[in-house]
């Protein structure tokens, strides 16, 4: 089972990649022959992760996209909970637990924490995932910036910690964040590392559903901070925990995607491919 899942997840992987360097829509064809696989083998596990054909996905991963999301599947935080949005669009967040690190041990910069680290396969390239014996506290992905600079960046978040790497001990938390196991054995657990304001804002990002979006302003307004918007938008950045704390779901007001700290790229292929399975489960 394990070995399946990672062949997928790199095939997805390669795929996605494919995808988003092209100008134009790619046919089943040529794409399934860019990946040295059948058309219909590639169909099959295309749609099997994604939800949907890669022609249909193709169609989701538009520069509009964002702009849809805003108007068709905006999140209002304060009644995100009232309004359904808690039903087959948060499946995969349910598996997510987490707790804060105090701010005493945050100033510490991670002064006698055991981090330990290791690379896995996702549908979005290569990801470095670091966790405590508490929960995950880290995840990047290297397609962009690279897995030096990719790694560099989060061993800096906390200068002080022991880091270890072992990917064994973070596998069966890491497996059930990306949904490569149907049926999880418990949940994975996120550790977050931040100053109070930045975990305010990490709170509201995983109140926004998988398949929806918010703005910085939103989140502003949620947390009590309306006019701190700026300030928002650097919290977001500073995310740890990529896709799990989902900050590729905050958006600018006008529809433009705003920054994200592993590249655009991988923001607006995560967008793409929640929307693709939000809008499967929908009409189940």
């Amino acid at each position: 089972m394990e070995q399946a899942a990672d062949y997928h997840f790199n095939v997805i992987a390669r795929a996605l990649k494919i995808i988003d360097t092209e100008a134009s829509m790619l046919s089943l064809e040529a794409l399934s022959a860019r990946m040295g696989m059948s058309a219909a083998h590639f169909q099959r596990v295309f749609s099997a992760w994604v939800g949907v054909s890669p022609k249909r996905y193709q169609q989701y991963l538009t520069l509009d996209h964002a702009r849809s999301l805003l108007a068709q599947k905006f999140t209002l935080l304060e009644t995100a909970a009232e309004t359904g949005l808690s039903g087959t669009s948060r499946l995969h967040d349910l598996f997510l637990t987490w707790e804060a690190m105090t701010p005493g041990d945050v100033a510490r910069g991670g002064a006698g924490l055991t981090i330990n680290w290791g690379w896995f396969d996702s549908p979005f390239g290569a990801a470095i995932v670091m966790g405590t014996e508490k929960g995950i506290c880290g995840m990047g992905f290297a397609a962009e910036m690279g897995e030096a600079a990719a790694r560099a960046d989060l061993l800096g978040r906390w200068p002080q910690a022991n880091f270890i790497e072992d990917a064994n001990l973070l596998r069966p938390w890491v497996q059930t964040a990306f949904g490569a196991q149907p049926k999880p054995n418990g949940p994975a657990p996120l550790y977050l590392i931040g100053a109070p304001f930045q975990i305010k804002v990490w709170e509201a990002l995983l109140k926004i559903p998988s398949g929806h979006v918010t703005t910085y302003s939103e989140i502003a307004q949620y947390i009590g901070h309306p006019k701190a918007v700026r300030a928002v938008g650097t919290a977001v950045g500073r995310n740890p925990i990529s896709l799990l704390i989902p900050c590729h779901r905050a958006l600018r007001k006008s529809g433009g995607l705003g920054g994200y700290h592993w590249g655009l790229p991988v923001k607006r292929a995560m967008l793409a491919f929640e929307s693709a399975r939000d809008d499967v489960a929908m009409n189940l």
